[in-house]
């Protein structure tokens, strides 16, 4: 397995198991375990930048991270399409991260751990699928 796929995996789930948590605290209505002095998460995942037309942001980035995993794992099976795809669904998740960063910084003052650790790991595979995107279109 090539190092960049390897990278991509990991962080992958990572994401799976962060949005995990985060979807099972919006499916049980428990508080988030919050490290104290370390931000407000029960203020950002209850507040309206944690829900997108009544979905919770939460599951959408489990769709992300799995859909991203997936076609780490089986895309081979679509060698030239498969970077393109990866690369839209990262950029798509980077873009929305960097609103909901800001609705956490500027809008709620506040911010959650478990949405930053989400944003470093998107961050990070769009990173991973820009190079292999670039790796692709040049070979």
């Amino acid at each position: 397995m090539r190092f960049l796929k390897k990278w991509g995996i990991l962080l992958s789930v990572i994401g799976l198991i962060d949005s995990g948590y985060l979807s099972w605290i919006k499916i049980s209505h428990t508080e988030e375990k919050c490290i104290t002095g370390l931000g407000n998460c029960a203020a950002v995942n209850t507040s309206i930048y944690s829900e997108l037309f009544n979905i919770p942001v939460a599951y959408l980035g489990f769709a992300a991270y799995l859909a991203v995993l997936l076609l780490l794992l089986f895309g081979s099976h679509f060698k030239w399409f498969t970077p393109y795809l990866l690369f839209g669904i990262t950029m798509v998740g980077v873009l929305f991260t960097i609103y909901l960063t800001y609705a956490q910084f500027a809008l709620l003052k506040t911010f959650c751990p478990y949405c930053l650790l989400s944003a470093i790991t998107i961050s990070g595979l769009f990173v991973i699928s820009t190079i292999n995107l670039v790796k692709e279109i040049n070979s």
